[in-house]
C-alpha cells in the first residue's frame, strides 16, 4: 500500500504542476505570443507562393499580348479586300476567316481582362500580407517579451513543485514511474484512481480477474480501457 500512497502523493503534487501548465496555456499571453509566431513562421512561405503565381500570371499575360498582336497583324490582309475580290476572288471565304479571326481575338481579349485583374487582385493581396507581416514582427517583439515575463513570475512555483516531484519520485518503482510519465504525456489525469464496486471510478470498465488479484494483495493494475493506474482503497 505504501506505493499506492507514493503515487497519491505524487499526483497530487503533479496536479499543482498541471494547473499550472494549463492555466499557461490559456493565458492571453500565450495565445497571443503563439498566434503572433505562427503567423511569422508561415508568411514567408505564403509570400514566396503568391510571389512565384503572381510572376507566373505576368508572363501568361506576357504570352496573351503577343499572341493577340501576332493574330491582330493577319487582318491587315484583309485590307485590301476590294482589290481582291475585283480579281475574282471568293469573297465569302475571306469574310468567313475575318469572321473568325474576331471571334478569336475577342476570345483572347477577355482572357487577357480576366488575367490583368487577377494580377491586380494577386498584386493587392501580396501588398495586404506584407503589411500584416510587417505589423506582426512588430506585434510579436511586444507579445514575446510579455510572455517571458509571465513565464518568469511562474518558473518560481513550477520549480518548488519540480523538487518536490522528484523527491516523491524516488519512493515510486522505476518501472511504474516510467508509465506514470508515459500516461501523463498524454495527458492522461488523474493518473491512478480508486476502483469502485470492481470497476475503474472514472471509465467504468470491470477489472479483469488478475487486475481484482493485484490490488486485493495493495498493488496497482492498469485499466484495460483507458489505462489509468486502479488500487483499491
Amino acid at each position: 500500500m505504501a506505493q499506492v500512497e507514493q503515487l497519491l502523493k505524487y499526483q497530487e503534487e503533479d496536479a499543482k504542476l498541471l494547473q499550472i501548465e494549463r492555466d499557461a496555456a490559456s493565458s492571453d499571453e500565450w495565445k497571443n505570443y503563439s498566434q503572433a509566431k505562427s503567423f511569422l513562421t508561415k508568411a514567408p512561405e505564403k509570400l514566396d507562393a503568391m510571389d512565384g503565381k503572381a510572376r507566373e500570371m505576368e508572363a501568361l499575360l506576357d504570352k496573351l499580348n503577343k499572341k493577340y498582336e501576332e493574330i491582330e497583324e493577319t487582318l491587315k490582309d484583309f485590307e485590301n479586300l476590294d482589290e481582291l475580290v475585283e480579281g475574282g476572288a471568293d469573297i465569302s471565304f475571306y469574310k468567313k476567316n475575318a469572321t473568325q479571326i474576331s471571334e478569336k481575338l475577342k476570345s483572347i481579349k477577355a482572357e487577357i481582362n480576366s488575367l490583368t485583374k487577377s494580377v491586380k487582385d494577386a498584386d493587392e493581396e501580396y501588398k495586404t500580407l506584407k503589411k500584416k507581416t510587417i505589423s506582426v514582427q512588430k506585434q510579436y517583439t511586444e507579445y514575446s517579451e510579455i510572455y517571458k515575463k509571465y513565464k518568469e513570475s511562474k518558473l518560481g512555483e513550477m520549480d518548488t513543485i519540480k523538487k518536490e516531484l522528484e523527491k516523491l519520485s524516488k519512493g515510486i518503482d522505476s518501472e511504474v514511474f516510467k508509465k506514470y510519465q508515459v500516461k501523463r504525456s498524454e495527458r492522461i489525469f488523474p493518473i491512478i484512481c480508486a476502483v469502485k464496486n470492481d470497476r475503474c471510478s472514472k471509465c467504468g470498465m470491470e477489472l479483469s480477474i488478475v487486475g481484482k488479484e493485484k490490488i486485493s494483495g495493495g498493488g496497482v493494475t492498469e485499466c484495460d480501457n483507458c489505462h489509468r493506474f486502479l488500487y483499491k482503497e
